[in-house]
C-alpha cells in the first residue's frame, strides 16, 4: 500500500475532532410539526394533548402514539375550521374549564410545598401523641343448633376436653376446622349477644351457652390486648391527604376574607332554571 495513503485516516479524525462541538437539540413546545390550511400544530399541542391521555396510553410506543396524537390533532384542525366561532355552550363550558385549570395550578403549587416529610411526621405525632389503644379480643367458639348441644358440650370442656379439638369435632361454624378460632377483633365486630358474653370473660374462661341469630355458641377467651398505633408508613397516603385539604381549606379561607364576593338574589334565576340548557343553546 502506497505511505501517501496511510495518513488519511487519521487526517480525517483529525479534521473531525476539530469540528466545534453541535449544540444539543433541546424540545421546543413552539416547533411546528403540522400545519392545516396555514394553521400551526406544534409540539406543545402534542406534548399537552399525550398528558391528558387516560393512564392506559401509557402502554403505546412512543413512535406509535406521536403519529397517532399528530394526525388526531390535524383531523380536529380540519374540522375546527369548519367553524366560525365557539356556540355559547362551548364557550362557557371553555371559560368554566379554564377557570377550573387555574384553580388546579393553585392548587398544585400550594401543595407542593406543604406535602413534605416533616409535615407528615407532625400530623402523625399530633395524632397519636396520647394514642392509649382499645381492647381487642382473641376468642374461640363452637357453634351448634340447640341450646341442649351447648350444654352438653359445654359440660365436656368442663371435664378437660380440649377446646379446639372439640370445636373441630362439634362446631357447624366455618371457623369449626380452625379449632374455632376467630382471631383477634374489637368492639363492635360481633353481634352484641357474642361481644357481651365475651367482655364477661376472663382470659382462659369458658361461657355458658350464649343464643344469637346464627345458633348457640360456646365461647372461650384466649387472650386480651390494647391495640397500637398504625405505623406511620401504613398510613402516610391518608395523612398527606388531610394535609393537603387543609391547606387548600386555609387557602380558601384566607381568600375568601380577603375578597368582595357578592351573591345577588334574582327572581327567577335560581335552582329552578339549572337544567334548562336550552337558555344557553343558539
Amino acid at each position: 500500500m502506497p505511505k501517501g495513503l496511510t495518513f488519511l485516516p487519521s487526517l480525517a479524525l483529525a479534521a473531525v475532532m476539530a469540528l466545534p462541538l453541535a449544540a444539543e437539540t433541546k424540545p421546543d413546545p413552539d416547533t411546528v410539526v403540522a400545519k392545516v390550511n396555514g394553521d400551526e400544530i406544534t409540539l406543545g399541542h402534542v406534548i399537552a394533548s399525550v398528558a391528558a391521555l387516560p393512564p392506559n396510553y401509557a402502554e403505546i410506543e412512543d413512535d406509535v402514539l406521536y403519529g397517532f396524537i399528530i394526525e388526531q390533532l390535524i383531523q380536529q384542525q380540519l374540522l375546527a375550521q369548519e367553524q366560525d366561532a365557539l356556540t355559547r355552550l362551548n364557550q362557557l363550558g371553555l371559560e368554566n374549564e379554564a377557570r377550573s385549570m387555574q384553580a388546579v395550578q393553585t392548587v398544585n403549587a400550594l401543595v407542593g410545598g406543604a406535602v413534605t416529610d416533616e409535615a407528615i411526621q407532625t400530623a402523625y405525632d399530633a395524632q397519636f401523641a396520647e394514642f392509649e389503644g382499645e381492647d381487642e379480643f382473641d376468642a374461640s367458639h363452637i357453634l351448634v343448633e340447640t341450646e341442649e348441644e351447648a350444654k352438653a358440650i359445654k359440660a365436656l370442656l368442663d371435664g378437660g376436653a380440649d377446646f379446639a379439638e372439640t370445636a373441630k369435632d362439634k362446631s357447624t361454624g366455618p371457623s369449626g376446622p380452625n379449632g374455632g378460632s376467630l382471631g383477634w377483633f374489637g368492639k363492635g365486630r360481633m353481634v352484641p349477644e357474642f361481644e357481651t358474653a365475651v367482655l364477661e370473660l376472663k382470659k382462659g374462661q369458658v361461657s355458658e351457652p350464649v343464643q344469637t341469630q346464627f345458633g348457640w355458641h360456646v365461647i372461650i377467651l384466649n387472650d386480651t390486648r390494647k391495640s397500637e398505633a398504625p405505623a406511620l408508613e401504613a398510613i402516610r397516603d391518608q395523612l398527606a391527604q388531610t394535609i393537603q385539604q387543609e391547606t387548600i381549606q386555609a387557602k380558601i379561607d384566607e381568600l375568601t376574607q380577603k375578597a368582595q364576593i357578592e351573591r345577588p338574589v334574582l327572581d327567577g334565576a335560581g335552582p329552578e332554571v339549572i337544567r334548562q340548557i336550552d337558555l344557553i343553546q343558539e
